[in-house]
């Protein structure tokens, strides 16, 4: 861990905190679990949840930062089987803010992580008391927005489909499955993650509920194919002419979504039942 705070601190300007937090601040984690899905073997490891809280907020450039601190911290690392860090950045004053507010993903951040590097410059504001009523209102906001977005970009699928557009198709199927991925996590602790990345938005959602993988297996070279194939649509679909993809890989990929729809919303069903448990009557 040490190594990793080191890294962050290197490559990133005004680091304020590094502060652990999740599964293992809460000494909850999975070291590695493997499994029989669907006749196949599937394992499940726990990621370091790291919350970098600096000056400013990093901006534009906080992917491409993210990348190269793990580039860093996996050489001479064996990168499949050794634990993920996972980032999210906050300006102080952000921070602050929604403490203040009680906003649900900050105060659990708070309450249950563990500060790695403090530069001492700034204090945490006190926690409130949790809100679950305007948790409930405000994840249910979310998640209609992202999980009705999610089924209108599927409609788009059909319709370039019949068109013969299967381009426009595949970038639809993409768009699809990416707000039904960032619809979890908003749903869950209502804090939204801005990639493009269906890998990194999977590795997002999988701290909610491993289901998602039921959706997207890889453990195929066919299965890896299909998957590429959907990531590289994003951009590819609207500016590589050079770009194929055809209405069988469509056909393949479409039952995958349909399927991600199906574990998101029963998932986040279940999580906004909770919070209306929680609401006091």
């Amino acid at each position: 861990m040490q190594q990793l705070v080191a890294l962050i601190r290197e490559q990133i300007k005004q680091v304020e905190m590094v502060i652990l937090f999740g599964s293992y601040a809460k000494n909850s984690y999975v070291d590695y679990d493997q499994r029989i899905e669907f006749g196949t073997p599937t394992y499940y490891m726990s990621d370091y949840d790291i919350a970098i809280v600096t000056r400013k907020p990093i901006g534009a450039v906080e992917y491409s930062l993210y990348e190269k601190i793990k580039d860093r911290f996996f050489e001479n690392k064996n990168r499949p089987f050794h634990t993920h860090p996972q980032f999210v950045n906050y300006g102080i004053d952000d921070f602050n803010h929604a403490l203040s507010k009680a906003h649900y993903f900050e105060t659990e951040i708070k309450r249950d992580g563990i500060i790695l590097f403090d530069s001492g410059a700034y204090k945490l504001a006190r926690r409130k008391k949790l809100n679950f009523k305007e948790i409930k209102e405000r994840a249910q906001k979310y998640y209609d927005d992202k999980f009705g977005r999610a089924k209108q970009f599927l409609k788009g699928v059909t319709f370039y489909c019949e068109d013969g557009d299967y381009n426009m198709a595949s970038f639809h199927l993409h768009q699809s499955a990416e707000n039904f991925l960032r619809t979890i996590p908003i749903t869950f602790i209502l804090y939204g993650h801005k990639s493009h990345d269906l890998s990194e938005l999977m590795n997002a959602a999988k701290k909610h509920t491993p289901e998602i993988f039921k959706a997207f297996p890889r453990d195929t070279p066919e299965e890896k194919q299909l998957f590429d194939l959907l990531q590289r649509a994003y951009i590819e679909s609207r500016y590589n002419p050079d770009f194929e993809i055809t209405k069988a890989d469509i056909d393949a990929l479409l039952p995958k979504i349909e399927l991600l729809r199906d574990v998101v919303e029963q998932v986040c069903n279940e999580r906004l039942a909770y919070y209306d448990s929680r609401i006091e009557k």
